[in-house]
């Protein structure tokens, strides 16, 4: 029962992202490059969650890389939102970042 809601919360976030990427006027942070602040967090903890619960990381590494591209692909063609490859990069250097804080981690603190 714990694994479903681990699931339920990790899949609960991915819809999160995609809503906030997909609506028009999403929160901002308040800072200097805010923006690919908030992709870089939001797709590493993603990342590092999913690595908790699954072993064969690399499926959800391209899926959720996969995932930011067709994100700003589609932002690009809703006419309120703009296409930004540095986005992008943020997106998947967010999800290798948390695939990389939850091999560290994950050996010293087991979280699941």
């Amino acid at each position: 029962m714990k694994r479903v809601a681990y699931l339920a919360i990790g899949w609960g976030w991915a819809a999160a992202i995609v809503w906030l990427s997909l609506t028009p006027a999403p929160p901002r942070l308040d800072l200097a490059y805010g923006d690919k602040i908030g992709h870089l967090a939001s797709y590493g903890l993603l990342m590092f969650w999913f690595c908790q619960l699954y072993t064969r990381r690399i499926f959800f590494a391209a899926g959720f890389i996969l995932m930011g591209v067709a994100l700003e692909v589609i932002q690009g063609q809703l006419g309120y939102r703009s296409f930004e490859v540095a986005d992008m990069l943020a997106n998947a250097l967010g999800v290798l970042a948390g695939w990389a804080a939850a091999v560290i981690l994950r050996r010293a603190f087991p979280l699941f």
